[in-house]
């Protein structure tokens, strides 16, 4: 369940073999279900506000142990949290990281693992570039990650903004009078 639903109270049901939280009627998480007696199934992203304010917990956590395990927390993403944490020390590498694998939830896993990568290849540990390189291998620049049954598409903030702003139909600027300028005359015309 997300963080931000702590000490709310949320409605559950269980199907066959998943698991689903509601707050009022919008859906909240979708869950694979646990199985076995005693087991628990965390997801990682669950996590992630938690983990921005108690970086120190990433490394032991279950959550991450479980992500390993189910491929979901590739090599590539320990590549480059070890760079990070190299790179900007313990702390700020473990924060980095964990603002990579917030991209999750707006990029396609494929996207944000490639833009991992790319960050790697040229040296960076900035969340930005890998944020960039992501949207450069999408092949509209921006991908929303998957979005599962009964949840809406997420927009974007700037893509709001654009949506409620009139058009721009304002003349673009015009460097004319820079060019007089140049050529030495002292007239400056408007």
């Amino acid at each position: 369940m997300p963080a931000r639903l702590i000490g709310r109270r949320v409605r559950v049901q269980l199907v066959a073999s998943q698991l689903l939280v509601f707050d009022g009627r919008v859906e909240v998480a979708r869950h694979e279900r646990c199985t076995t007696k005693g087991g628990q199934v965390l997801v990682l992203d669950n996590y992630l506000e938690v983990l921005l304010r108690k970086r120190g917990a990433l490394p032991g956590a279950s959550a991450l142990a479980q992500a390993r395990a189910r491929g979901v927390f590739t090599a590539t993403h320990d590549a480059f949290w070890a760079a990070a944490r190299k790179a900007l020390g313990d702390t700020a590498g473990t924060r980095a990281l964990i603002e990579v694998l917030l991209l999750h939830r707006r990029l396609a896993r494929h996207l944000v693992v490639a833009g991992i990568a790319a960050a790697l290849s040229v040296g960076s540990v900035s969340p930005d570039v890998v944020a960039v390189e992501a949207r450069k291998r999408s092949p509209d620049g921006v991908t929303p990650a998957e979005v599962p049954r009964g949840r809406g598409r997420v927009v974007s903030l700037p893509e709001r903004r654009l949506a409620d702003l009139p058009r721009d139909e304002r003349p673009l600027p015009t460097v004319d009078a820079y060019d007089q300028l140049l050529t030495g005359t002292s007239e400056v015309t408007r």
